[in-house]
């Protein structure tokens, strides 16, 4: 294994030996923040368990690579972190705790003050839960200097290819009501269950819509992902809960999601919404990111899923997915990332900031 290879493949071993699911990332923060004030001295700022570092008062372009540093729970009988031929296998290796390796390394491979850009990092917690508790929020509104950058690249899984703005999600819980009865004289009430399958019915078959954006295709779809209901096995239900979850394309605002989704129950069941998060907004035009695809050869499509992009792009700041994890290895078991990948990503990246 090359020097490089085995570096950025140690690096990524070592996050992910920290456990940091969501709401347990005091540890990898800590160390995170020993290692940003041994890179970056006193241009570090701490942020619950999330982290900044890089002088935001430079008057170059700003460049901020962003990485989060939480995990989903693990699975039963997921291996240990560790290196098994070309790749690393462990709890977010994919997911994201190799960009976050290939963001340490070009950190401390640079160097920053000779650049033509002002390079800046963001560690954040909480990424993996809902928006509400996402730790990217609480960082920008504590650092407004952040609004000021030109270009910001999350470090996602995305197979080292560049994907560009990302759906929109909203979360709803809809619950049909109807009425208990004994089984064995279900006319005697009104079956909850029964009432929603209409609904089920016409998503099971819905299309996808294919929404274009700036010459990238989204797809915009409702499933049904959780269901809930009954009492006993000998009482016809009296309510049902089916939690729905829609993403929707650049473009189309929450509110608008909203009321589509409301439409499509169309008064048959009770509708909360549960949680929202913005569509991410395509920025393909940034004369930076062209400049980073023509120099690394880097292929783009869209972002068929959420990411901070979202969160960056509200906030005024153009943003992309770009890292490399496989998009296929998020949330799996026995999670792994080719360290190939790990040296592709850093490549790229470098070639782009030195240039």
């Amino acid at each position: 294994m090359a020097e490089l290879q085995k570096r950025l493949a140690e690096r990524t071993l070592e996050l992910c030996r920290i456990p940091s699911v969501t709401g347990g990332e005091k540890a990898i923060a800590d160390h995170l923040e020993t290692w940003c004030r041994a890179s970056f001295g006193r241009d570090v700022r701490r942020i619950g368990n999330s982290l900044v570092a890089g002088d935001l008062g430079d008057s170059r372009p700003t460049v901020l690579l962003v990485g989060h540093v939480d995990t989903v729970p693990g699975q039963p009988g997921d291996p240990l972190p560790h290196l098994e031929d070309d790749r690393v296998v462990g709890l977010g290796a994919s997911d994201m705790k190799g960009g976050d390796a290939v963001m340490m390394a070009l950190a401390e491979d640079l160097p920053r003050t000779g650049l033509a850009c002002n390079l800046a990092l963001v560690f954040y917690e909480a990424e993996e839960g809902p928006f509400e508790g996402n730790g990217l929020g609480p960082v920008l509104a504590s650092l407004p200097e952040l609004k000021r950058a030109r270009l910001a690249f999350c470090l996602e899984s995305t197979d080292c290819e560049v994907q560009v703005g990302c759906v929109g999600s909203l979360q709803a819980k809809v619950t049909f009501r109807g009425r208990s009865a004994h089984s064995a004289r279900p006319w005697q009430g009104d079956n909850a269950i029964h009432k929603a399958a209409p609904l089920l019915a016409e998503l099971s078959t819905r299309e996808r819509r294919r929404v274009e954006v700036e010459g990238f295709e989204f797809f915009e779809v409702v499933s049904a992902t959780l269901a809930r209901g009954g009492r006993a096995a000998n009482v016809v239900p009296e309510a049902f809960e089916l939690n729905l979850n829609y993403r929707f394309a650049p473009g189309q605002s929450v509110a608008q999601a909203e009321r589509e989704l409301r439409e499509l129950v169309a008064g048959r069941a009770e509708v909360e919404i549960v949680d929202r998060s913005p569509a991410g907004r395509v920025c393909a035009a940034n004369p930076l990111l062209q400049r980073f695809r023509e120099i690394g050869g880097v292929e783009a499509s869209s972002k068929q899923a959420w990411t901070d992009v979202a969160r960056l792009g509200e906030a005024g700041i153009d943003a992309v997915n770009y890292g490399p994890g496989l998009t296929s290895q998020a949330h799996q078991a026995g999670e792994f990332c080719p360290i190939a990948n790990l040296e592709r990503a850093y490549r790229a990246l470098r070639g782009f900031l030195e240039a």
